[in-house]
């Protein structure tokens, strides 16, 4: 048996052991019924779970949900608009997110598909450092994909 201070008392009896938690308004916790003979714990069991349950909301407080983040371009993209739509990709790799590309060509613009397709090959290159390319670029429909993680 171990007291509500932590000093291990030695073995003893079920009874003597309840009569000491009683005595301590405390309750009697079993911690390893498996152990020859079982350890019993003198504590305070709803203070205990308590805490259990705070510490838990804190290690899921630190955890890091990654998602998915869009951000659309247009085939004709003018070198300001370009470099906007790069700060926000690398600021969402940068915390972790995942960053899905979409191109979409509207009306003729699907003919020139290279276009695309050369914008895609260039936001790598510029990301190269901060992120890398998870899936490669697709064509799906007049839409045009490309998802990067972070490293």
């Amino acid at each position: 048996m171990i007291s509500d201070e932590g000093v291990q008392v030695g073995i003893v009896g079920i009874e003597e052991a309840l009569q000491m938690a009683k005595e301590r308004e405390l309750d009697l916790v079993e911690i390893s019924p498996n152990a020859n003979p079982p350890v019993c714990k003198v504590m305070n069991y709803g203070k205990y779970l308590y805490k259990l349950q705070k510490r838990e909301k804190e290690a899921k407080k630190k955890q890091l949900g990654t998602q998915l983040k869009e951000i659309r371009f247009s085939a004709k993209i003018e070198e300001h608009d370009y470099q906007h739509k790069l700060k926000r990709i690398i600021a969402f790799l940068q915390k972790g997110h995942k960053v899905k590309l979409s191109l979409f060509f509207r009306g003729r613009e699907i003919t020139h598909k290279d276009f695309g397709i050369e914008l895609m090959a260039r936001v790598e290159e510029d990301v190269k450092g901060i992120g890398a390319v998870h899936q490669a670029t697709k064509m799906e429909g007049r839409k045009l994909f490309l998802i990067l993680r972070p490293n």
